[in-house]
């Protein structure tokens, strides 16, 4: 029998040895085998699930700005005018052209139409018509116009004192009826069953002088307090206004009064043109919210377009204009108002911001889970190094043991893979704008495949050949290590850059990853250099722990630079997180601070004087009235009640807000449009004491007991940057023209300059809403206020401050500023605006990000953290193993793992400090964290330092901990496991 040849013969193992070999590599290794499915099987569930989760938080974002513009006013509406001159005698059919107005969505094609409603039935306003009889009692006027509106969505909001609410039908050959308000009726001088003899504005082309018609009072009404904004826009059904006559001296009493549905049909056979009539449409958007908006922005563009391609054709013979056909009636063009646009144009760039400060921490959470994969990989290369090795010896090629460990390695990861999303997918929240992710689950996946067989290859691939010098290899080393270094600088430099000028985008969020690695690679130079300092020190002493410590932790600097890299990006993420959400908290009670102005607001329409004050020589004084719980007055302190039941004062100031025209004094320059304020200095210091402004206006536009009022006596002012610029050398002239009186002119002479922080100042915030940006401001005090003319434009503001420790209820600020302003006021506090604020979707989304992203990071650079300390523990063993036999003590061992250790924990204690800090700096400018705290400017970056603090103990403890426990386990061994270990 030959036997050289089964000698000689290379041994093959067949399919089932394989396999064999697999299973035992795969039992050996199942602990860190399961540390790598866990982190796939999470990175593949956060890819199937915050997509999902984000899209829920968006949704409900939108829809509380889309509830909340719609409470104030329409997104969208249409308008037209009937034509009524195209029949004889004039008609127009109202009941049917209003509900003709439901069809008009079938128009807008696609599923759009099911995402709006009708509300309120539709609506129609004619132009001011001449009020001929009665005459308004009171000063002599210039004349009387007379709005007549049907607002069938009214009459929830008033309750009629007297007579009935206007018919919608009447009999024929009857007067119209109109509804008018208690205000508006005493201004009149009328009351129910009153005759009003109206003319209207002629139809050119159809009529040569202005039609006329009797309407009869069925009514008089007032007004309810809601807690919508209904009332918004619509104060003249309330309330009178004035305004100066063009072509006349004296002022116009401008009233509004409601009327039936079938007034415009009989206003139309008295030969009074069609009235506008609108429809308003709400935005239905339950469910996927920013999807369902998306679908409505396209069709609405051009909506306007395809009803004047379907509805009309052809031109009116009377006018000319294009003619259209709604519900069987002739119609002018259909006007489409849409809101809904810009309003998610706003909201768009909003979730632009939070999706970048979001990806911020998606990146980094990434990072740290890759870089934890590489450490497990690396440890479990290392403990199948002998292995390796001698497979290596029997023959086994590179290739080979790079598949073996494939084999072992991939299976786990797929079955992990899509355990994880199935996993997301089935927690993740249907119905939402966003959908699970696959691309990028399967970009982790292929990731963390193919980290196995590269670092194998890297582990086990061919030695260099022999020959090459040393001193040649350490230069190559040092130069690509120089290389890689400024490699990364200049990445860094460069993303930066963009970042700040371009703004974040899905590439440039990896940014701050690159700025973790800079200062990794920073310290990686710089504390290797401090523990040389430290060991030339050591070396001097007798001692040997301290030396040897040094020694050990300088030599091993550089293999723990992808432990650094997990703690530091791990703490700079966390750190940074806390910042955002500690920043945008406090600018939220800024934000907050600044929509109220105090602890609560009332705004309404108009320069009026609140109920319960009277104008006595030019300064708003209380009347005397008995003070009641909720009352306010402006000019002192009023009893309300607290949520405990006790009582306690509010205190109140008064703005005015009033668009004048203004000359320079100097040149004679007009300055048009200038908003001025009228304040009285000492309830802003009252309701606001460590306010600038208010202590800035008190110096200025304090004025002693006594002094003289008057037109000739010029008004203390200050202006805003923009309108002092204009009038350096002097002040400023207006004329007025007060009710029944000839006009005046005033000088509002300058006393000062506002700065940037006294226009931010929150007692300026509610009535700065008030005013287009770019406005220039003037300031002015109280007295003022008797020289103004009131004006039905512009706003007044009352500021509403508890003067007490105890807290006024929402309701009592609320019953103080209604019966101080009257139930048309728009009344804002400040605790319930906060409350809204914080649970802005957009807000708690990325809240809940960064805290899920930080706790996943953290528990991650733990688990990265622990293995790379396994990893590293064999050398530190052997060192103090090595010492034992030299004769050193348990203590000395102890103390050399800790002085091991220690650099390590402060160089990631300071580096993620430092790198949490530095972020918001470099990115400030695409940090625009105003789009979630409002307010006038950009919140301050407040650093939780509490966090910071706990996270660094954390890390500190962790590390020390390890240190105690390799001491722990070293005192254990015996003198034989010592010696195999040296």
């Amino acid at each position: 029998m030959d036997t050289s040849t089964a000698v000689t013969r290379p041994v093959r193992p067949g399919a089932a040895v394989t396999r064999r070999l697999v299973r035992k590599e795969t039992r050996g290794d199942l602990p860190l085998l399961a540390c790598l499915a866990v982190l796939v099987l999470v990175l593949t569930a956060l890819c199937a699930w915050v997509p999902a989760f984000a899209g829920r938080q968006e949704d409900r974002a939108l829809r509380q700005r889309v509830d909340a513009a719609q409470t104030r006013a329409p997104l969208i509406s249409l308008s037209t005018t009937p034509e009524v001159f195209n029949t004889s005698p004039p008609t127009v059919d109202m009941a049917t052209l209003l509900a003709a107005g439901r069809t008009l969505t079938e128009h807008l094609g696609g599923s759009a139409a099911r995402h709006l409603s009708f509300t309120g039935g539709g609506s129609y306003d004619y132009d001011p018509a001449s009020l001929l009889t009665p005459r308004p009692p009171g000063p002599a006027n210039a004349g009387t116009q007379l709005t007549a509106s049907h607002l069938p969505s009214a009459r929830t909001h008033l309750r009629y004192v007297s007579g009935h609410a206007p018919a919608d039908h009447t009999p024929l050959d009857t007067a119209p009826q109109i509804g008018l308000s208690q205000a508006t009726a005493r201004a009149l001088g009328v009351r129910a069953g009153s005759r009003l003899s109206l003319a209207f504005a002629k139809t050119p082309g159809a009529q040569t002088a202005a039609p006329q018609a009797e309407l009869v009072v069925s009514g008089v009404y007032r007004v309810t307090a809601t807690t919508d904004d209904f009332w918004t826009g619509r104060e003249t059904l309330d309330q009178p206004s004035r305004y100066p006559a063009e072509r006349s001296t004296g002022t116009v009493l401008a009233v509004r009064g409601l009327v039936g549905l079938d007034a415009a049909d009989l206003l139309a056979g008295a030969g009074v043109g069609g009235p506008r009539v609108t429809w308003q449409l709400r935005a239905d958007l339950s469910g996927a919210a920013l999807d369902r908006a998306r679908a409505l922005t396209g069709p609405l563009s051009h909506y306007s377009a395809d009803l004047s391609a379907a509805l009309c054709q052809g031109s009116d013979w009377v006018t000319g204009d294009i003619s259209c056909q709604v519900g069987g009636q002739s119609t002018q063009s259909l006007l489409v108002t849409d809101s809904l646009t810009p309003l998610l144009t706003t909201f768009t760039a909003q979730d632009r911001q939070a999706r970048a400060l979001a990806t911020y921490a998606v990146d980094a959470l990434a990072a740290v889970a890759l870089a934890t994969v590489a450490v497990a990989v690396r440890l479990l290369l290392r403990r199948r190094q002998p292995h390796l090795r001698l497979q290596r010896a029997r023959g086994a090629s590179t290739a080979r043991l790079v598949l073996l460990r494939c084999a072992v390695a991939w299976p786990v990861v797929l079955v992990a893979a899509l355990l994880g999303w199935a996993t997301g997918v089935a927690l993740a929240p249907t119905g939402t704008s966003g959908s699970p992710q696959p691309l990028p689950a399967a970009l982790v996946t292929a990731v963390v495949l193919l980290t196995v067989p590269l670092m194998t290859w890297l582990a086990v691939r061919e030695p260099r050949r022999p020959g090459r010098l040393r001193r040649t290899r350490r230069r190559t080393a040092v130069g690509r290590r120089v290389v890689l270094e400024l490699t990364v600088l200049l990445a860094t430099a460069a993303g930066v850059l963009a970042l700040r000028s371009q703004g974040p985008d899905g590439i440039l969020g990896a940014v701050p990853v690159l700025v973790a690695l800079t200062v990794v690679l920073i310290l990686l130079r710089v504390y290797p250099l401090a523990l040389r300092l430290a060991l030339r020190r050591t070396r001097r002493g007798r001692g040997v722990v301290g030396f040897v410590g040094a020694a050990r932790a300088a030599h091993d600097a550089p293999a723990t630079g992808l432990a650094l890299f997990v703690l530091v990006l791990t703490l700079g993420t966390t750190v940074f997180g806390g910042l955002v959400q500690r920043t945008v908290d406090g600018g939220l009670a800024t934000g907050a601070a600044w929509t109220t102005g105090a602890d609560a607001s009332a705004t309404v329409a108009g320069t009026v004087t609140p109920a319960g004050t009277t104008t006595v020589a030019g300064t708003v004084t209380p009347a005397r009235t008995t003070a009641v719980a909720g009352a306010a007055l402006p000019a002192k302190s009023t009893t309300a009640t607290t949520t405990a039941g006790t009582p306690t004062r509010i205190r109140t100031a008064l703005q005015h807000l009033r668009t004048l025209d203004l000359a320079g004094q100097a040149d004679g320059a007009v300055v048009s449009q200038v908003a001025v304020i009228t304040v009285d200095p000492r309830q802003l210091a009252a309701i606001a004491p460590k306010s600038p402004l208010a202590a800035a206006l008190l110096s200025g536009l304090g004025t002693p007991s006594g002094t003289r009022t008057g037109a000739d006596v010029p008004l203390p002012s200050f202006l805003s940057p923009d309108l002092r610029a204009r009038e350096r050398t002097g002040g400023f002239t207006t004329t007025v023209v007060p009710q029944g009186q000839p006009p005046v002119n005033l000088t509002l002479e300058p006393v000062g300059t506002l700065t940037t922080e006294e226009l931010r100042d929150p007692l300026l915030g509610p009535i700065t809403a008030q005013i287009p940006a770019g406005t220039p401001m003037l300031i002015t005090t109280a007295t003022a206020d008797h020289l103004l003319l009131q004006q039905a434009s512009g706003s007044t503001v009352l500021l509403l401050k508890s003067d007490g420790p105890a807290t006024p209820s929402p309701t009592a600020l609320r019953s103080a500023a209604a019966k101080a302003l009257g139930p048309l006021a728009r009344i804002r506090v400040r605790s319930e605006t906060l409350n809204t604020l914080r649970a802005d979707g957009l807000t708690q989304g990325l809240g809940t990000v960064y805290t899920t992203g930080s706790i996943l990071a953290a528990l991650s650079g733990l688990l990265a953290l622990a293995l790379e300390l396994t990893l590293t523990s064999h050398e530190r063993s052997r060192t103090t193993s090595f010492l034992r036999t030299l004769g050193l003590g348990a203590k000395e061992a102890g103390a050399i793992h800790f002085l091991q250790l220690l650099p390590l924990a402060v160089a990631s204690a300071v580096g993620g400090t430092l790198l949490g800090l530095l972020e918001p700096r470099l990115l400030a400018g695409t940090l625009d964290l105003r789009q979630f705290t409002g307010g006038p400017a950009q919140p301050a970056l407040h650093t939780d330092y509490s966090l910071t603090l706990t996270l660094v103990a954390g890390v500190t403890t962790l590390i020390l901990t390890a240190a105690a426990t390799e001491t722990i386990l070293a005192r254990r061994r015996q003198l034989g496991a010592v010696l195999r270990l040296t």
